[in-house]
């Protein structure tokens, strides 16, 4: 994590400290070890303790291969709805304004915002799994993007820092929602957007069957195969079920300050964007 003086000065140089290398548990037995694994991915996503350190060792792990996966278990559906949440962010509003990207991974959003048309201002995209950031480089190379390590429960900026917010599939990772939460509500100006897209489960009965069945048994033999990580893509649906539902959200979004909180579902309900400002 950059400290607060310095951030400014990582806005212009977008470098990063010399990754982690990832760790695996190894062990004579391997049959515990999957075990440990999958009891440590129940934990998780439950919002347990251990929750900061799985999730930073996973998404590090599956960084070299995690774009190709998103596309291939979403059947590139997760772009149209990214385009929908940029739509929401309007950066139009402040085409010359810094932009947060939060948790932002191998900054996908960070990317699409800076090259809008018009868009003369700046993004900061920050994410605690540096080596996710590292696998997106080359999207933001030429822009004015800032890839920064930082947790979103503790952002190393000032109060009223940016213009406005974005998280995209990862405010459900954070170890402490309401907390999260909160710490977006400090760093953004009075007026400022924050826009939240996130996995939900899908309302229709026969949808929800389907869907519950994909995401808890095909969806992890696929990441399994390419991203050769045990547990990823069997942490994501436990997560997704631990996740508050959209009205839940719209509250808690209200309960941290945000004002005007609306929420449109997706594709059956498969996904939800929330928007909320900051008086």
């Amino acid at each position: 994590m950059i400290p607060v003086e310095s951030e400014r000065a990582a806005q212009e140089r977008a470098t990063l400290k010399p990754p982690v290398p990832a760790s695996r548990p190894d062990g004579p037995d391997m049959a515990d070890s999957a075990v440990a694994e999958a009891a440590a991915a129940e934990a998780a996503a439950a919002g347990e303790a251990v929750k900061p350190k799985y999730v930073k060792q996973m998404f590090s792990d599956i960084a070299p291969t995690y774009d190709r996966v998103n596309r291939i278990i979403s059947f590139r559906t997760d772009l149209r709805w990214r385009r929908k949440a940029l739509a929401a962010l309007d950066v139009q509003r402040r085409p010359d304004g810094r932009y947060l990207d939060l948790c932002a991974g191998t900054m996908d959003v960070a990317a699409a915002i800076a090259r809008m048309q018009g868009f003369r201002g700046t993004v900061t995209a920050a994410d605690f799994a540096e080596p996710m950031l590292r696998a997106g480089l080359g999207k933001v190379t030429g822009t004015r993007v800032a890839p920064v390590t930082a947790d979103a429960l503790s952002l190393p900026v000032r109060d009223a820092s940016f213009d406005g917010a974005i998280v995209v599939f990862g405010i459900r990772n954070v170890a402490n929602l309401d907390a999260g939460l909160r710490e977006v509500y400090r760093v953004l100006r009075p007026g400022a957007r924050f826009v939240i897209l996130e996995f939900g489960m899908p309302k229709p009965w026969l949808i929800r069957t389907i869907y519950t069945a994909y995401f808890h048994h095909v969806l992890p033999r696929i990441g399994n195969v390419i991203a050769g990580h045990g547990t990823a893509y069997s942490y994501l649906p436990k997560s997704v079920a631990h996740f508050p539902d959209a009205p839940e959200l719209e509250r808690r979004m209200e309960q941290a300050g945000f004002t005007k909180v609306r929420w449109q579902r997706f594709t059956f309900g498969v996904c939800a964007l929330h928007v909320g400002e900051k008086q």
